[in-house]
């Protein structure tokens, strides 16, 4: 028996010795992969398998301790295949401060702490009751020291009592010292890589800041300062489209009034559209001044939300106010078809530059207003000169006879009050002036009187010139102009000619006369306006109406207070002194010196019809000036006095052809009415038939009024 003892002392050595062999040679490969490794979370999953072979555990796992803050983290678990339960701890999960815990002795001694199931038992903290339910009966802690400073723990745990010696103990708390430094040196790295990536955001924070900063002094055009803002924006945030808002008082709403896609090439949308601030997040934003982010679709805070902005629909938008000198102006925008697209640092960081893109804002607007007034400015300038340099004034009515009385005490009547006027009168019967008659008498006697000519303007172009255009509405729009609504805003508008406003434009017209609003060509965005109309026309509208030439509900709607100019064969009386008149200001004009008029001159005046009205008259005595010589004016009288032709009759041998029937009736209405084709009292309406069509036949039956002479 004695010589059994030194052989199984020896075998036990050799065992030992292998043991302590085969650990050491584990912790010298725990060693080469801690140098292989950066990322710690891989590295532990590595490691884990050693830890696996040495302790015969069923889980590992690592903690992060913050001393700072006083946090503690689960940072790594690995599971053996074996082990089924779920572990009370998960990764990333944050583990509640409790003195009771295992793992805070560890931190607190910052020694290897080894608890068996007996006292696991008597621990009264959540978490193992919740690690005694899953099945765990032994737990041992190491804890991760480097330099002093303790980073957190590892933690091994087992199914089986008293699974851990003191020997696993001390291996484990080699392990951790490894582990500890590696750990210590990614930390290092984390720390050093979010340095540098925080002075890069920061770098790229202050470049934005100096691109927005370039965008507010180089635009004062709304759009391409927010296209240029959204470029910018787009290089740190993934946004999709940037857009601007702004409040209009009038009706407590908020416009798109700008809104572009952020790439170069891209083209804007939806400018025009409004947005009420009840139920929408850009009002939330609006009236709270505070910035807001909207992660995804919420119909049931924002009802009222409009989520078709883009293609696709708005998913998520992120969204500050625009505030310069206290005064809110509106909102700015990013919007997103993906939804969580923003973050609360976009959040700050949008409303950190709206400040800035406020003031641009409203040098943008105070600029634009600025450019709408100089265009109005330079359209009313033109328009007064024209009145300046005509060649009739108010001052300049002339007439005493009851007829035109009775026109002026109309014109007395309505002028100051604002209700449309329509002017009925042959061509030449002076209806311009009495429109300028109407305006010098009205309140609006400070403001522009406007003048537009219907007839003379092609119908393709008669809405332009009433509306306006925005630049690009169509080809040949180069710049954007206001319309003669616009430049007649709080004066008068006259509107000649009334009658040969195209079908489909009036309806716009009379949407005007009934709410004072209208678009521009190219725009959504609705401009009201204060204007007061005067209408003129030489025909029946009336009659136009039944033609179905001309819409009712407009005729009714410009009809309010009609007033029919007489022509001058009804107001003879005063055809001496427009002669007089006329006689004066040609001569002076033209240095000539005219004292008298003969009698029979001025009789041979009186009695003419004159088809031509008073501009026929003033014509007339130009040419008169021009012809006279003396001190006595020399009209041609031989032109007052037409000579009519017999027309013969027909001959048995030769039958008169339907043309020529219809030829010498047409002439016949043509004298009785003194050659006045168009108007209430025209040949066209005896004939029965269009203006146009008479003058086609006209031409066609080649009837001239020297023909008939």
């Amino acid at each position: 028996m004695n010589n059994l003892g030194p052989p199984l002392q020896e075998s036990a050595l050799t065992e030992e010795l292998s043991r302590k062999f085969n650990q050491m040679k584990l912790l010298l490969e725990i060693a080469n992969k801690i140098t292989s490794h950066l990322d710690m979370r891989e590295l532990f999953k590595v490691i884990a398998e050693t830890i696996y072979q040495i302790t015969g555990c069923d889980a590992a796992g690592m903690t992060l301790y913050d001393a700072e803050k006083e946090t503690l983290q689960a940072y790594a678990l690995e599971l053996k295949a074996e082990f089924k339960a779920t572990p009370p701890v998960q990764e990333g999960m944050s583990i509640p401060i409790d003195n009771e815990l295992p793992l805070m002795k560890v931190l607190h001694s910052q020694q290897t702490v080894i608890v068996n199931y007996q006292e696991l038992k008597t621990i009264k903290s959540p978490l193992i009751k919740k690690t005694i339910e899953d099945g765990i009966k032994s737990i041992c802690s190491a804890p991760l020291a480097s330099r002093g400073k303790v980073l957190g723990t590892v933690n091994i745990v087992s199914t089986t009592e008293n699974a851990f010696t003191q020997e696993d103990a001390l291996l484990l708390t080699q392990i951790a010292s490894q582990i500890a430094i590696a750990l210590d040196n990614a930390l290092n790295f984390d720390r050093a890589r979010q340095a540098e990536q925080q002075v890069a955001s920061e770098r790229d924070r202050w470049r934005l800041l100096l691109d927005i900063n370039n965008a507010v002094v180089s635009h004062l055009d709304l759009k391409d300062l927010v296209k240029s803002i959204g470029i910018s924006l787009s290089k740190l945030i993934p946004l999709e489209a940037v857009g601007i808002a702004l409040y209009e008082k009038e009706h407590n709403h908020l416009r798109l009034f700008v809104n572009n896609y952020s790439s170069p090439d891209s083209k804007g949308f939806d400018e025009g559209k409004t947005f009420p601030l009840e139920g929408t997040p850009g009002g939330l934003v609006y009236t709270s001044g505070k910035p807001f982010l909207l992660k995804k679709p919420d119909p049931e805070r924002f009802p009222a939300d409009d989520m078709h902005l883009l293609p696709g629909g708005r998913q998520s938008c992120c969204l500050a106010p625009l505030i310069s000198h206290g005064r809110k102006l509106g909102v700015i925008g990013l919007i997103s078809t993906k939804q969580n697209a923003f973050t609360e640092t976009n959040l700050e960081l949008l409303n950190h530059i709206s400040s800035q893109v406020a003031i641009a804002v409203e040098n943008a607007l105070a600029y634009r207003e600025i450019e709408i007034l100089k265009n109005k400015l330079t359209q009313e300038k033109l328009y007064l000169e024209e009145e300046l340099n005509s060649s009739w004034n108010f001052e300049q009515i002339i007439g005493t006879s009851p007829t035109f009385k009775r026109v002026l005490k109309q014109v007395e009547t309505v002028a100051p009050i604002d209700s449309t006027v329509l002017l009925y009168g042959e061509t030449g019967t002076g209806k311009e002036i009495i429109a300028r008659a109407i305006h010098n008498l009205s309140t609006r006697r400070e403001r522009t009187l406007v003048k537009l000519n219907c007839a003379a303007i092609p119908s393709g172009l008669l809405e332009s010139e009433l509306f306006g255009h925005e630049k690009g509405a169509f080809t040949g729009a180069i710049a954007q102009r206001a319309g003669r609504f616009e430049l007649a805003n709080k004066g008068t508008l006259l509107l000649d000619e009334v009658g040969e406003i195209p079908l489909e434009l009036q309806p716009k017209l009379l949407r005007v006369l009934q709410e004072q609003e209208f678009e521009r060509l190219g725009s959504t965005r609705t401009q009201r306006v204060d204007v007061r109309l005067v209408a003129a026309t030489n025909r029946n509208l009336a009659q136009m109406v039944e033609n179905n030439e001309f819409r009712s509900d407009l005729y009714y709607r410009l009809n309010v207070f009609p007033i029919n100019i007489p022509p001058l064969r009804e107001r003879q009386e005063d055809i001496p002194l427009l002669v007089s008149y006329f006689a004066s200001k040609f001569a002076n004009r033209m240095r000539k010196k005219i004292e008298t008029i003969s009698s029979e001159s001025m009789a041979a005046l009186t009695k003419y019809h004159w088809p031509g009205n008073i501009r026929e008259l003033e014509n007339f005595i130009e040419r008169a000036i021009i012809l006279t010589s003396g001190l006595e004016l020399q009209i041609p009288i031989t032109e007052l006095k037409p000579k009519i032709p017999e027309i013969p009759l027909p001959t048995a041998k030769k039958a008169s052809t339907l043309e020529n029937v219809e030829r010498d009736h047409i002439l016949r209405v043509l004298r009785e009415t003194n050659w006045v084709v168009s108007g209430p009292t025209g040949a066209a309406v005896r004939l029965g038939m269009k203006r146009s069509t008479l003058q086609s036949k006209m031409q066609k039956l080649g009837i001239t009024r020297q023909s008939s002479f």
